[in-house]
């Protein structure tokens, strides 16, 4: 029993990316988050504000999020303020008396200056880098500089969504690649199921004179290969009289498809149906036939998972760790080329009569399971818990600078106030001044018990019945307001 209890961790889940605004490493951290919640661990996400989400809400199972007080200035990232919010960091884990520090994406500066300030405060430290970088241009490599920095001197175990994510994240950090995992996303298939109601779309048999029907789902962004897209849309029109196109996703590039689609006169053909909430991707995803996916550059890409469970034929360029996510026969490999997707979509329309769209979803259901990325995570978390690095601020200084000279001396001071402040603020107030958040299965039992029949001496044989306990209305109140948004 004590070493069942000991693998038990107290995570803080901390990115930019995460709800209301929905994407891949939103769903991760999610989806990972309540499997933990249900395998024992306690998890709490820490976010930047997103409009009204401000302060603390909670949301399926007692998942707690804190929504900071922190503006995003691109792409959803918060603006990088190193020691400016060091301190409420501390009163979050010492209120949630966090164990471990789990960051997620390289690009979100607040999960990458929380795993500084986490290891000042002694926490062990975890990161998950969702995506691929270059090594060529000026953003990349002052992030490859910074990850450098980071992940090797303050994290202590790295995990990548694919191999090939995992290669681009040793030579980039230059980390040992003994130091990285590799635990894939995974799907609620539950959520991804074929339509078959009598009212489904009907299946082709004849792929060249019945209506075929391809859907794109993505933000419109030239990472997502929009550009190749443009391209490739008025040709795919021309060949195929008896094909629609369903694109769904908002973003920059929108404007290059409305030209596209007006100087080919493609209205009737090409819908843009605007941004899709993650809760109606099936409904949109069954519309269609054939998933297609252009994407330029992409680590793990949990549409082609979520189109094959709802029994799409899959198209999509193999760039990344795309070629890892689905066997062969279920998948059109393309070269990231307007020649290439052209022909891999032509491919995938001749499946499509051929297609079993059920047989498909339950060999999906057996490959990708959230409970499974949940106790891989799991058994990284008991790895570092049982790590004996020398974590303190000599050996913290000497692993900066071996990030580099002009790095290695910025991060070095950087953490060096990063200690003061935060021993300034134990100075202040006390670790032992705060107040214990309660677990959410201890509020549970609290409810339970002020709800049970108890049976009062003298008062008969049915005996009398206590108020019914409630949880704080505050925390039905925000679940029922965050789960609308």
């Amino acid at each position: 029993m004590a070493a069942a209890e000991a693998r038990q961790h107290r995570v803080v889940m901390v990115s930019d990316f995460f709800y209301p605004n929905f994407g891949g490493v939103e769903n991760h951290i999610y989806q990972l988050s309540q499997c933990l919640i249900h395998q024992g661990h306690k998890v709490v996400v820490v976010t930047h504000a997103y409009g009204d989400c401000l302060g603390v809400r909670h949301l399926t199972n007692g998942l707690k999020v804190y929504y900071l007080p922190r503006l995003p200035f691109y792409q959803q990232s918060s603006f990088p303020s190193l020691l400016g919010w060091a301190r409420l960091l501390r009163a979050i884990c010492l209120r949630e008396r966090a164990t471990m520090l789990h960051g997620h994406q390289a690009f979100s500066t607040l999960a990458l200056e929380a795993c500084i300030h986490a290891s000042s405060l002694g926490l062990k430290v975890v990161f998950t880098d969702h995506s691929l970088f270059g090594f060529a241009d000026a953003g990349s490599i002052l992030l490859n500089k910074v990850l450098k920095a980071v992940l090797g001197a303050d994290v202590h175990g790295v995990i990548c969504v694919s191999h090939t994510s995992r290669e681009n994240t040793v030579l980039r950090a230059c980390l040992p690649p003994a130091a990285v995992a590799v635990i894939p996303n995974a799907v609620d298939t539950s959520q991804f199921t074929p339509d078959m109601s009598p009212g489904a779309v009907a299946w082709p048999r004849d792929a060249e004179a019945e209506e075929v029907v391809l859907v794109v789902l993505c933000r419109l962004v030239y990472r997502k290969g929009i550009d190749l897209l443009s391209l490739v849309l008025p040709a795919v029109c021309e060949r195929h009289p008896n094909v629609r196109v369903l694109v769904g996703g908002d973003g920059p590039k929108r404007q290059l498809l409305e030209k596209v689609i007006a100087d080919h006169g493609l209205q009737s053909r090409v819908s843009l149906e605007g941004a899709v909430p993650h809760e109606r991707a099936r409904d949109f995803m069954v519309r269609g036939h054939v998933f297609v996916n252009a994407s330029l550059t992409e680590a793990f890409c949990m549409a082609l998972v979520e189109a094959a469970a709802a029994g799409l034929v899959v198209v999509s360029t193999a760039v990344g760790g795309v070629p890892e996510v689905l066997p062969p026969d279920m998948i059109v490999l393309t070269e990231p080329s307007a020649e290439g997707l052209l022909e891999g979509i032509e491919c995938a329309i001749q499946r499509v009569p051929h297609q079993r769209p059920l047989e498909q979803h339950l060999r999906v259901r057996h490959m990708y399971d959230w409970n499974d990325v949940a106790r891989r995570t799991s058994a990284v978390y008991d790895s570092v818990a049982a790590s004996c690095r020398d974590d303190s601020l000599p050996a913290r200084l000497a692993r900066y600078l071996a990030a580099g000279r002009w790095v290695g001396a910025l991060f070095s001071v950087v953490a060096v106030l990063s200690v003061l402040q935060l021993r300034l603020a134990e100075w202040w107030r006390p670790a032992s001044a705060f107040d214990v958040a309660p677990d959410w299965c201890e509020l549970h039992l609290h409810a339970a018990a002020a709800s049970a029949d108890v049976d009062t001496p003298g008062a008969g044989a049915r005996g009398t019945r206590r108020a019914a306990g409630t949880m704080p209305t505050n925390v039905h109140g925000q679940n029922g307001a965050m789960m609308r948004r």
